[in-house]
């Protein structure tokens, strides 16, 4: 979608404030998606603190981040790193467990990577949020499958891969208390670093999208994400084909041309459309589709805010964000079959929008802030009593 249309986020109340002395971290701002929007809701409850992160590309984000006291690591010189970060694998631990942090109270660090791995100035207490402990680490052979990597790359990979696992479990001591994004997180959290994590589900802007009236509502299918192979559309446009039904395709990316060439006449493709324009095409849809296992789920909650239903794959943070047959119907798995079973068992049902809105707003960006601060108030309190190192 168009990030250059985007407003700075928006403080809704004063008094969600962290601590004065704080430093956020982030593992990277290259590019621009669900763990950004993340950040900037941390930002706005503590705007006047230093962004530590391995990669900055500015044009790449809203330009609303050019005005953020960012400070990316030693990574960032290197030519070629904001395009070809994955080439940089090898280098992102040692840039953050070597950075000097700012002498700060609390060190929140919002990761799915290496942020995580910073060593906290003495006397600050670590807070922790995960989007995923890394999967390319820990799920090797399902990251190879879903990136189509080459097989000549495994030799080299798999060692590679055992060493940052070894690596993320020994830093996982350095972070006083986790927040995991979802059910599915908190329990891999509990799996990989034998840690507790209390679960804090990502802030969506709920209140900018609006229903429309019934009669305004088409007979479309919309899916909306980057078209990278782990989203699997191609599962959804196979359906499409065999049911012809109506299937519009925000985004763009790698996968695009390969997905036309599959794709049958009731498919359109709408490539990267603005934010208003996307609030419109969720409300006028029939449902949205959603065939990727996602750590959360932040277009699935944006859909249900516009009113609509959706077909989501009946994993990950789906189970947080869909209540099955009343705000979507689940996917069972990743196939044709089960897509197309999963779409007549929708057409035999009924959703009520009132409903759908209602548990959207469980995720308000004002919600995040509440329950992320008294998470990190918490642990502020617990080390001080405590002692922690």
């Amino acid at each position: 979608m168009a990030h250059t249309e985007l407003s700075p986020p928006r403080v809704l109340d004063g008094s969600i404030r962290l601590p004065d002395r704080t430093v956020l971290v982030h593992d990277y701002l290259n590019q621009y998606g669900g763990a950004e929007r993340v950040l900037e809701a941390l930002h706005a409850m503590a705007p006047g603190a230093p962004v530590v992160t391995s990669l900055y590309l500015p044009e790449a984000l809203p330009s609303f981040y050019r005005t953020w006291n960012i400070r990316p690591l030693w990574v960032n010189r290197i030519p070629g790193a904001h395009h070809h970060h994955q080439r940089m694998l090898p280098f992102y631990p040692s840039a953050f467990e070597r950075v000097r942090l700012p002498r700060c109270e609390l060190v929140l660090s919002t990761s799915s990577a290496f942020a995580k791995m910073v060593r906290p100035p003495a006397g600050a207490t670590h807070v922790s949020y995960i989007h995923s402990p890394m999967r390319f680490a820990w799920d090797l052979e399902s990251y190879i499958k879903r990136e189509r990597l080459p097989a000549v790359a495994l030799p080299a990979l798999r060692p590679l891969m055992a060493y940052m696992r070894r690596r993320d479990r020994a830093t996982a001591a350095r972070v006083h208390r986790f927040i995991a994004n979802s059910t599915v997180v908190q329990a891999r959290i509990r799996a990989f670093w034998r840690r507790d994590a209390v679960v804090v589900h990502p802030p969506v802007d709920v209140e900018r999208f609006t229903p429309a009236p019934p009669d305004a509502v088409g007979d479309y299918f919309l899916m909306v994400s980057r078209l990278v192979p782990y989203k699997r559309f191609d599962v959804a446009i196979e359906a499409a084909n065999v049911l012809h039904l109506p299937l519009w395709i925000v985004g763009d990316g790698r996968d695009r041309a390969a997905l036309e060439r599959l794709a049958g006449p009731t498919v359109r493709f709408l490539g990267r459309v603005s934010d208003d324009e996307l609030a419109e095409l969720y409300a006028r849809c029939r449902a949205a589709v959603f065939m990727s296992e996602d750590d959360f789920g932040i277009a699935q909650v944006e859909a249900q805010a516009a009113g609509r239903p959706v077909v989501a794959y009946a994993a990950g943070g789906a189970y947080d964000t869909v209540v099955p047959d009343v705000t979507g119907v689940l996917v069972k798995e990743q196939t044709v079959s089960s897509m197309i079973d999963a779409v007549n068992r929708f057409e035999q049902l009924q959703f009520d929008p009132d409903v759908l809105v209602q548990h959207a707003r469980r995720f308000s960006r004002e919600r995040f802030q509440r329950e992320l601060l008294a998470v990190v108030e918490t642990a502020l309190a617990e080390r001080g009593a405590d002692g922690w190192n």
